[in-house]
């Protein structure tokens, strides 16, 4: 079954929003991990918009299931990470000035600084993931990095899939099924939602693991935070 690694950043752009200490961000890691969660995501940004580095180490002791740190490996990111030797960390190509995620890396381009960060994380035992646009090129160049998995970016998916054309999976099917065959496993996320996750999961057999953020907590301000956990992982299940 593929699992479900629930991202909890908005949960820290409400609290920061406030000030304080409301919602907890630590006790919300605890509540999804009960609720049936196999992992926690966090994507503190320079600026600590929402995520702080802080809260990375605070999460660290509570989070039993996997630990995944998702960012662009700055010093201050790549120091960050070795100390606290999460499960998986996810390298991401964000412009200091980015809303959100809006591209993958050209690991052609980068192969010789992926390779040099990936190398680190390699020796102390941190399962690393490139975040990458679903083309073929893309994949063999992350596979070259050293890299023990990918996460395909699906923003386009969800985007397509919204307006009805289901024929957007294509492309990340054959990525998916490159990356397996070349010995990368396989993670996805960006827009990932309960409308799309299904189509998603049934299309890419190789799928190891979604990180849902942004719509799951939308959602569950409609449906509660403890059944979207549970629907998601249903939508998740092969038939």
């Amino acid at each position: 079954m593929t699992k479900l690694s629930v991202n909890i950043n908005k949960i820290a752009t409400l609290r920061n929003s406030r000030g304080g200490n409301m919602p907890n961000v630590v006790q919300f890691a605890k509540d999804v991990q009960r609720f049936g969660a196999d992992g926690v995501t966090i994507h503190p940004r320079p600026d600590e918009r929402h995520i702080k580095y802080k809260d990375a180490y605070d999460l660290k002791p509570i989070v039993n299931t996997e630990y995944n740190i998702e960012g662009n490996p700055i010093p201050k990111f790549v120091d960050m990470v070795l100390e606290l030797k999460p499960t998986q960390v996810t390298l991401v190509p964000d412009a200091v000035d980015a809303i959100t995620s809006n591209s993958g890396w050209d690991t052609i381009k980068n192969k010789v600084f992926l390779m040099e960060v990936i190398s680190e994380f390699n020796k102390n035992n941190i399962r690393t993931s490139i975040f990458v646009d679903p083309e073929l090129e893309q994949i063999e160049g992350a596979k070259a990095t050293g890299a023990n998995r990918i996460e395909l970016y699906t923003e386009g998916y969800a985007h397509q899939y919204s307006i009805g054309n289901k024929e957007s999976i294509l492309p990340y099917s054959k990525c998916a099924k490159l990356a397996h065959e070349i010995g990368l496993g396989v993670n996805a996320g960006h827009d990932l939602s309960l409308d799309n996750i299904k189509y998603f999961r049934e299309n890419i057999p190789e799928l190891l693991e979604v990180s849902i953020g942004h719509a799951l907590i939308h959602e569950s301000l409609y449906l509660g935070i403890e059944n979207v956990v549970n629907m998601y992982k249903n939508k998740l299940k092969l038939s």
